[in-house]
């Protein structure tokens, strides 16, 4: 084969080859298109467009990064992280992915952050963002010489927040005159998960009490002795325990004097 394998610029006559000996009943499904396209002539991969300037060096060593891709870097990804960064819950929103095409500056007005053909989200907050920095180039709406980043963030963050609160308020008033009506609402997730949190609960405080008393009752069986405080103490003013006690001092020798009787010591 040599240095170049060159068995995949003949794969379409190798294929009709097959075909046209019965050696394949049908043809590859690729195959009429490998005859319209067939691959490219040229074995040297082409160093692709480089979009940043790099200082030349004067040494000549190969690229080692000669046909990695540039990366690909859009202003509102900077705006997006920014806004998820200080509201981490909105990723918690169900999103239907297909109402975005990355195409809504276009056909959308980003003069007000509500649009009436989609919720109000970060992405309201991002576009609205931009048409503040930028304007309209299809309405031919220049933006506002003097506004910055930090204040079309703000901006566009208070008319969110406006946003979302008179659609709480629409929710309450809603409910508050379905109920007035005769209708019943059910339990609140709130409510169902703070229920299923108190359950855990009690089931784990029944669990610990009944480890505490096992661990009690272990250590009072591996414990056999009498503690000495609660040990009970005979009564000296028993008479037959005078006696005894009477005995027991006379055939105690007193200090300097030897004890009778016993065996002779061996010297």
């Amino acid at each position: 084969m040599g240095r170049y394998d060159f068995r995949p610029l003949r794969v379409h006559r190798t294929a009709s080859q097959l075909f046209a000996s019965e050696r394949i009943k049908n043809v590859p499904p690729w195959h009429e298109v490998i005859g319209t396209v067939p691959p490219a002539q040229t074995l040297v991969r082409s160093q692709p467009l480089q979009h940043q300037e790099k200082p030349r060096r004067t040494k000549t060593r190969k690229p080692s990064k000669l046909f990695q891709p540039q990366r690909i870097v859009y202003e509102e990804d900077t705006l997006r992280k920014e806004f998820y960064g200080d509201h981490p819950w909105e990723l918690a929103r169900p999103r239907v992915v297909l109402e975005n095409d990355g195409r809504d500056a276009e056909r959308k007005d980003w003069s007000l952050v509500s649009q009436p053909d989609r919720p109000v989200d970060g992405e309201s907050v991002v576009q609205r963002q931009m048409f503040l920095l930028h304007g309209n180039p299809e309405t031919g709406l220049m933006p506002d010489p003097s506004m910055t980043p930090a204040r079309a963030y703000d901006q566009a963050r208070k008319e969110f927040y406006e946003t979302r609160l008179q659609q709480d308020i629409e929710r309450r008033v809603a409910k508050e005159e379905a109920m007035a009506t005769g209708a019943y609402f059910g339990k609140t997730t709130l409510q169902i998960g703070m229920e299923l949190e108190d359950k855990i609960f009690e089931e784990w405080k029944a669990w610990a009490s009944r480890e505490a008393v096992q661990m009690e009752q272990r250590q009072a069986a591996m414990y056999t002795g009498v503690d000495n405080e609660t040990a009970a103490l005979p009564d000296s003013s028993d008479p037959e325990l005078e006696a005894a006690l009477g005995a027991l001092d006379t055939s105690i020798p007193a200090q300097g004097r030897e004890a009778l009787g016993g065996a002779a010591v061996r010297p």
